[in-house]
């Protein structure tokens, strides 16, 4: 199969201890941590049963210097990662790590919306091995969602980059409007304009496990902590927000 651009293809966490976020996340999310076995690089992925779902590595000591926090990323999938990188500083945007080739995994890059939201790009080395990730499956990443420092002016950057279209919106009031994204046939996640308590803005990737109570416990019994939730959200699902022992944000996605 093509690429599958516009599609949340990989996730990523950027950490200070590997050992410590694997025993976090296997029993948290369900998770089996894998080592990747790539040469020269301390590389893991976690399965959800016997499909990666996503990596695990050292936060790049560059990135340590400059205060980055320990942190999740997305790879949405692209034709052509050089020009898509274009795009983003064209329209206002930065570029944090310039395409590069990584042998027999693909060409990928990292940017920044104009507000300083990263995700990252790729272009997978042998695309019909790749398929865009299964958002329905325990295990996976059910809602991607980004918390913009202005919803208003920054979805077009993002339709710009990867094709996104709005979809469905709601008024929430105080919080203001929720714009919901995908391509032509998929809904991919919702945007909205971060809280003003929200220090940056930033995507957050919702992992998708049973019973949200349960989950909320294993989080606290992992050395976790649960900054918000379990709360219900239309469709009837129940959502956390939470932060690692090593202090990544995450959140999860469940039921009752």
């Amino acid at each position: 199969m093509a690429t599958p651009s516009g599609r949340f293809v990989w996730y990523e966490l950027m950490t200070t201890d590997l050992a410590a976020a694997r025993a976090f996340y296997g029993p948290v999310v369900g998770w089996r941590p894998t080592d990747a076995q790539m040469p020269g690089v301390d590389y893991w992925m976690f399965n959800a049963g016997e499909t990666p779902v996503a990596g695990l590595m050292n936060l790049p000591e560059d990135a340590r210097k400059m205060g980055t926090p320990p942190t999740w990323i997305g790879y949405v999938g692209v034709e052509d990662v050089d020009a898509t990188a274009a795009k983003a500083t064209a329209n206002g945007g930065k570029v944090y790590a310039p395409p590069t080739d990584i042998p027999n995994v693909g060409r990928f890059s990292v940017v920044a919306d104009p507000h300083g939201a990263a995700i990252a790009m790729i272009k997978p080395a042998n695309p019909d091995q790749e398929s865009p990730a299964q958002m329905g499956d325990p295990g996976h990443v059910g809602w991607h969602e980004l918390h913009a420092g202005d919803l208003a002016s920054v979805f077009d950057f993002y339709a710009k980059l990867f094709g996104w279209q709005k979809k469905e919106s709601m008024d929430m009031g105080e919080m203001g409007i929720y714009q919901m994204f995908g391509n032509a046939d998929t809904t991919l996640g919702g945007m909205m304009t971060k809280a003003p308590t929200e220090p940056v803005p930033h995507w957050s990737y919702y992992f998708k496990v049973g019973n949200i109570d349960e989950a909320a416990e294993r989080v606290k019994s992992a050395g976790g902590q649960v900054v918000f939730g379990p709360e219900q959200v239309p469709g009837g699902d129940f959502i956390l927000m939470g932060v690692d022992p090593q202090g990544a944000a995450f959140a999860l996605l469940g039921r009752r």
